[in-house]
């Protein structure tokens, strides 16, 4: 079952990650599509993708890690009950990089 309507051009389910964790203000984003690692796994064979994301926000300053989590699971939302079936997260505020580690990147690898 897609949900790209006949004669339409695929979501780029990257993108739509993206655009969802934008709510969170990150000012590093990284998405990186590990599904091929996993081909022949249930999850994969119903259609669900693997993603591990690294996520940069000052949102996230003061949160526990189940705190933070929750946060990019709220953003997300539907999309974790079928579309990604699994997703390794790293979610850091801004004071927890080190100095020579910031970037501002955005990057939805595939």
């Amino acid at each position: 079952m897609s949900d790209t309507p006949a004669g339409a051009e695929p979501v780029d389910l990257g993108a739509v990650i993206g655009q969802r964790l934008a709510s969170l203000a990150p000012i590093r984003l990284e998405l990186i599509d590990d599904s091929a690692k996993h081909a022949g796994h249930a999850g994969a064979r119903d259609g669900g993708r693997h993603y591990r994301l690294l996520i940069v926000a000052q949102a996230f300053a003061g949160q526990t890690r189940l705190g933070r989590h929750r946060l990019v699971h709220a953003a997300l939302g539907d999309l974790l009950c079928g579309r990604i079936h699994a997703l390794s997260i790293e979610a850091l505020s801004p004071g927890e990089l080190s100095p020579g580690e910031f970037s501002p990147t955005v990057s939805l690898a595939s």
